[in-house]
């Protein structure tokens, strides 16, 4: 299930003459959902058509106030309709409306190359622009290979990723993304995908009862991937440092020192999915500082502009571009908008603001209070785990805490897509319900949220449990 198809079912017109209906009839009509069952979008249920933000809400063409509590698909940190971006926008279209970076360049591309360089962990100091974050992958791995190609080891294509991890949905971040759901129609995927189990201590079955144990166990599963496939094969690791998938996934302790050490002894580089974690969503600048590993590559996405408009970038460690700075050689890869100075200007704002307002500090210092919150929930049997990190939380429902016994099939889809979201959307709270693995609902509000705020949100999430007890049993 996608953000999208989780939260609309069973919201129905009341009003065939408001602009909802008619926005609603020219979307069926014309405009193709992203992730959606289009399907479930009849004449009797309504599209729900968001037509303005502010702060840490969203309304819709009813009036109908909603907090944002996944951040618009993780994306939207420093909340809805903050002057700064519109300003820095315009001036940017009013100098140059745009010039590709292919052999160019432009002030803002260079400018905003240097101030992530400058927060990047490490020797990562060589910013590649994508358009959003399935491309930044795709760009990992693509360089990864040609890295290899370079230095003489030609036979190094393969990738390794954790179940359950997302990584895009074009072809080659698809092929490294391990959900089954959005993988087979569109087999044969490109050749080379490795997986290996993903750091799950809620369900595990080995050292289930020891977090560190189980963190060095889940990092040796790396390392016999790479034996059993043939170190000489594999050209990176592409890993988050919080997995989305399964729901915020954290690592144990000594897991990604760990990791980082395979990597290192068999020469295969380790790609950091930023994508999500980057930009302060863990309370850093990127996920890599919240467990202390520097990676060969970021790639990251969403918060670095906000989501006031579309940037990706791959962050490439010193010693992997030396080769494509030698003679002749170029990485044959690039995107028409990247780096596109109306973006890189949004971005260069987004970055001061988080800087200006201690943002990073705001996430910190609510990080306990946010997890403690959510635990407090336990005391409602349907409440099963809570994971996560920063602003960054997903609970994981199970039907029952002694056993871990979990929902599946078509008990999973009734209690999340025919319960828990449209009463979460009734009552104004967009987050996500996902069963891409137990069900687990997710909440990464914007970064700017306070405690009141995760009160209201946290509060929220009580009501419908409780209600889905009672409904459920």
């Amino acid at each position: 299930m996608s953000i999208d198809e989780v939260f609309t079912d069973g919201i129905t017109f009341t009003d065939t003459n408001h602009d909802s209906y008619r926005y609603s009839q020219r979307a069926r009509r014309n405009l193709w959902l992203h992730m959606s069952r289009m399907g479930a979008y009849d004449e009797t249920h309504e599209i729900p058509i968001m037509v303005r933000g502010e702060g840490v809400h969203v309304y819709d063409a009813n009036g109908k106030e909603y907090f944002d509590g996944i951040s618009g698909l993780f994306t939207n940190a420093l909340g809805h309709g903050r002057p700064e971006f519109g300003e820095a926008a315009k001036a940017s279209m009013d100098n140059m409306t745009f010039f590709p970076i292919w052999t160019y360049a432009h002030p803002k591309a260079i400018e905003l190359a240097e101030k992530i360089a400058s927060l990047a962990p490490g020797d990562l100091n060589r910013v590649f622009f994508t358009t959003g974050g399935a491309e930044a992958n795709e760009s990992a791995w693509k360089l990864a290979r040609q890295y290899h190609k370079l230095r003489g080891d030609v036979n190094r294509y393969k990738v390794i990723s954790r179940d359950i991890a997302y990584h895009g949905t074009t072809m080659g971040a698809l092929t490294i993304t391990s959900l089954d759901n959005y993988r087979e129609p569109f087999m044969p995927l490109v050749p080379g995908a490795v997986k290996v189990p993903a750091v799950n201590f809620y369900r595990a079955e080995q050292h289930a009862d020891d977090f560190e144990a189980f963190g060095l166990w889940s990092a040796q599963q790396i390392e016999e991937a790479l034996l059993r496939e043939g170190p000489e094969t594999v050209a990176a690791v592409f890993l988050e440092p919080v997995q989305n998938g399964g729901g915020c996934f954290t690592p144990p302790p000594g897991y990604w020192q760990q990791v980082r050490a395979i990597c290192d002894r068999y020469g295969v580089l380790l790609v950091s999915d930023e994508v999500i974690c980057a930009w302060g969503r863990l309370g850093t600048w990127f996920g890599g500082q919240k467990y202390d590993y520097v990676p060969d590559i970021i790639c990251a996405a969403k918060g670095l502009t906000a989501g006031y408009a579309p940037l990706g970038c791959m962050i490439v460690s010193d010693r992997i571009a030396e080769p494509f700075m030698e003679g002749d050689n170029a990485f044959q890869h690039g995107f028409t908008w990247a780096g596109h100075p109306v973006s890189a200007a949004v971005a260069l704002t987004s970055i001061d603001i988080i800087e200006k307002e201690n943002i990073l500090g705001n996430v910190m210092a609510n990080e306990e209070y946010f997890r403690q919150s959510l635990w407090d929930l336990s005391d409602i049997p349907i409440v099963g785990d809570v994971r996560g990190a920063g602003y960054f939380w997903g609970v994981e429902l199970v039907k029952d805490q002694g056993t871990k016994e979990t929902w599946s099939g078509d008990e999973a889809e009734a209690l999340l897509r025919g319960f828990i979201s449209p009463e979460m959307f009734r009552r104004g709270l967009i987050c996500r319900s996902d069963d891409r693995g137990d069900p687990v609902v997710q909440l990464a509000p914007p970064l700017i949220s306070t405690r009141a705020d995760i009160d209201w949100m946290v509060g929220t999430l009580r009501e419908v449990f409780t209600q889905a007890v009672k409904t459920f049993f």
